[in-house]
């Protein structure tokens, strides 16, 4: 062991850094958090000024032991845990497990390049218990969060697993959004475009200048083009320009990442960490717009080495957000000199060369463009005729980054006065829009912008939402509209009627049934947990505790207080309450209502009441199906099954169905899971050979059964087991044969030897030989 020791976080950071060292310095990883709160239990004495306590989780004592002893034979130590608030806490949790000093030597840099790792280790600082409590603060009311209000919800919403702090806001932007979408009115109006041809035969594409609300105005309005002249008005010409957009910060690279190159927020991040960990990029998780001194210098130098003097401006960003985390420089390359790393290939190059042209970009000259608009007046109406075109003149930071709008267009030289005549005529109506679902890029945008969240949450925030089955990213593929369309062709005026397809959307964040349930019921008896001017607040007070010294307690205790006692007026609230029902109407049939709610297995429709003499039917809801937006029709499309698909004379009638474990086909009493097809469009062929392949496997799985036993030998994932015959959940018990009986053939297995086996009462030769080693020892 070398007499220096750096503890930093990851095992691919460490390789890095230990090569910029040298042999006097040996580098380990903690990977990761070594500590946190018990599993069992809540871990945080709320008596006690809300004191947590710490253990070292299960997957990292090895790791502990191990830097413990390296700990002991090294003459100095340094934490090199990475520069946020989280890190701090990791530096804080190394220094209390490791019985190290106070005053141990804790080392933050932007980068991992040699110069930023030698400078820091020079110039050491000690933990800072600043950070740390403003990440203890956010840890132990996350904690109160999850352990008190997780059982009120298993108790009341049938699907909801937990509601985090954080995530809750989250969930809500996604139902309130589509609430939007569901509740907008569409509003129609006439949108005019026209090809407009001068004597010389050039063309231009122009835009009327107001719109019109009715098929009956736009009508009137191509009546008169027809026998109207048409003759240029004003040409205004101005230069205008583009400013590059500043370096990247941990939300906008996620947003650019998305739009551009296509990644998931969460990959992005994971994309980034390994740049950063390889010493290509600074430290990814940051809000600050900053450059340091040196990156704008290699920015200047090789901008005027391939560009020239003209294409370079220097630039210096300012944070405008006064809550932004530690001071850290934006996201950029730690080497300008570098368009490319040797080594770097797929996605994490696409997104090292987006860096890398933002950060330059962002040191470069404007755009300089210059904006032609030309109005055309129309002689027997008030409205003029607008064609927009523009010019790119000099094209600065546009070399590198960013294009002009596929909307840009050159037009042509015309003067004043100049006549013009309608070549082509559309009146086009179209439709109000709603807003847009969002995508985890404008997810990451919007929870930014309301400070519910900081860089080092953000792709945690969307994943986790995900991951609990809150929100769900979809790709739809819409409905046909039908819309009015007015064209002058030939001098003459046609209407048609053609079909538009709306609502299709690509990668876009959904809310579940289960997410309208749970948010609604936070609403209204959790407010604080989904209030985003709350949420922002609590993050605004983990910033001062941060930055002015704060005791955490007093905030913790300021949450804790008003929450509790919500938790315990929570325990009334019936699950009918919180599992609301919405009527559909009358089932033609029956004449008895259908309604749709949400149930222990998800959301279904039901046909009749509980207290009606003949029962009630089920169905679940399938697809994109959900309880906001399902009509009557499709509901009752859903009792449509089970599907009859045919007969034959060894297997009987063949049906396909949903169920709880999803689409399946039954004959008799045996089931086949159906994958790559659904119950409305199976054929008979092909549901014979899926159950033929499944007859086939199950022959195959059976190595031997007995007469008068449910017991069965069988063939598993890891080899020949003994299956007691009975489900899971209803004391079903799997027996690996070789670790009972080591080589012997199991088809040679009598039943008493597999119920003695079964009961416990032959010992697991594996085991039996351990001990025997262990005695002999």
């Amino acid at each position: 062991m070398a007499k220096n020791l750096v503890i930093v976080e990851s095992p691919a950071k460490a390789k890095t850094i230990e090569k910029f060292l040298g042999k006097d310095y040996t580098v380990k990883s903690s990977i990761g958090h070594i500590r946190d709160m018990p599993k069992k239990g809540i871990g945080i004495d709320i008596e006690n000024n809300f004191e947590p306590t710490y253990e070292v989780t299960a997957d990292k004592k090895k790791i502990v032991t191990q830097l413990r002893k390296d700990v002991k034979i090294a003459d100095k130590i340094y934490l090199a845990t990475d520069e946020d608030r989280e890190g701090e806490a990791i530096a804080w949790h190394l220094l209390e497990a490791l019985n190290l000093p106070k005053d141990t030597p804790r080392i933050v840099f932007h980068e991992i390049t040699k110069g930023a790792i030698t400078r820091a280790i020079a110039e050491p600082r000690t933990v800072d218990y600043s950070l740390v409590d403003a990440q203890q603060a956010r840890r132990i009311i996350d904690r109160l969060v999850g352990f008190k209000i997780s059982p009120v919800l298993w108790r009341k919403i049938s699907g909801a697993r937990s509601a985090g702090r954080v995530q809750s806001p989250v969930v809500r932007l996604v139902v309130e959004r589509e609430r939007e979408i569901i509740s907008h009115i569409y509003k129609s109006t006439y949108k005019i475009k026209a090809d407009l041809i001068n004597d010389a035969g050039e063309v231009i594409e122009a835009k009327l200048s107001a719109d019109f609300n009715s098929k009956d105005e736009a009508l009137a309005f191509s009546t008169a083009l027809l026998k109207a002249e048409l003759s240029v008005v004003s040409i205004e010409k101005k230069p205008s320009k583009r400013t590059p957009k500043p370096p990247f910060i941990t939300s906008t690279l996620q947003q650019e990442a998305s739009q551009k190159l296509g990644f998931s927020v969460k990959q992005t991040m994971t994309l980034a960490q390994n740049l950063y960990r390889e010493g290509a990029i600074t430290y990814m998780r940051t809000d600050s717009l900053s450059l340091s001194e040196t990156a704008i210098e290699a920015a200047e130098k090789v901008i005027k080495k391939e560009f020239g003097s003209d294409y370079h401006q220097e630039r210096r960003f300012k944070t405008k957000d006064a809550g932004a985390q530690e001071a850290h420089e934006s996201i950029r390359p730690t080497d300008l000199t570098k368009p490319d790393i040797f080594g770097l290939e797929g996605q994490t190059a696409k997104l090292y060369t987006l860096i890398y042209k933002r950060t330059l970009a962002c040191q470069m000259s404007d755009a300089e463009l210059q904006k032609t608009q030309i109005k055309i007046s129309i002689s027997n109406r008030p409205e003029n005729f607008i064609a927009n075109g523009e010019v790119l003149v000099f094209p600065g930071f546009l070399n590198v980054y960013d294009y002009l709008s596929s909307d840009d267009k050159l037009l042509p030289n015309l003067n004043q006065n100049d006549a013009l005549s309608v070549t082509n005529f559309v009146a086009r109506e179209s439709f109000s829009r709603t807003k847009p679902r969002y995508t985890e890029a404008s997810l990451v945008k919007k929870i930014e912008e309301m400070g519910i969240g900081r860089p080092s949450t953000f792709a945690t925030m969307v994943s986790t939402v995900q991951e609990r089955n809150y929100v769900s990213k979809e790709a739809r593929e819409g409905v046909e509209r039908k819309y009015h369309k007015i064209e002058i062709i030939d001098g003459v005026i046609t209407e048609s009627t053609p079909v538009e397809k709306i609502g299709v959307e690509k990668n876009k964040l959904f809310p579940t049934n289960v997410a309208y349930l749970l948010n609604d019921f936070l609403v209204k008896y959790f407010s604080e947990i989904v209030d985003y001017k709350f949420t922002a607040k609590l993050e605004s007070d983990f910033d001062t505790i941060a930055t002015q010294n704060v005791p955490w307690q007093g905030v913790v205790k300021n949450f804790y207080k008003p929450f509790h006692q919500k938790v315990e007026n929570a325990a009334n609230i019936s699950r009918e309450e919180t599992h609301g029902m919405r009527e559909l109407g009358i089932d033609p049939k029956s004449s008895k209502p259908v309604s749709v709610r949400f149930g222990r297995y998800g959301a279904f429709a039901q046909i009749g009441h509980k207290d009606d003499d003949k029962a009630p039917l089920f169905a679940s809801l399938r697809g994109s199906l959900d309880i906001e937006t399902i009509t009557l029709n499709e509901a009752l499309e859903l009792f449509n099954m089970p599907r009859i698909i045919g007969e034959t004379d060894d297997l009987g009638i063949i049906k396909a169905n949903y169920g709880r474990f999803g689409p399946y086909i039954q004959y008799g009493k045996k089931y086949v899971s159906l994958k790559e097809y659904t119950p409305e469009e199976v054929t008979l062929e092909t549901a014979l050979e899926l159950i033929k392949a499944k007859e086939k496997f199950d022959a195959e799985r059976i190595v031997k059964t007995f007469d008068d036993s449910d017991i069965q030998v069988l063939n598993g994932r890891f080899g020949p087991y003994i299956w007691n015959g009975k489900k899971k959940g209803k004391g079903q018990k799997n027996i690996t044969i070789k670790k009972v009986f080591g080589d012997k053939a199991p088809d040679s297995l009598t039943l008493e030897e597999c119920k003695k086996a079964i009961s416990g009462k032959i010992k697991a030769k594996t085991k039996a030989k351990t001990r025997q080693k262990t005695a002999k020892k």
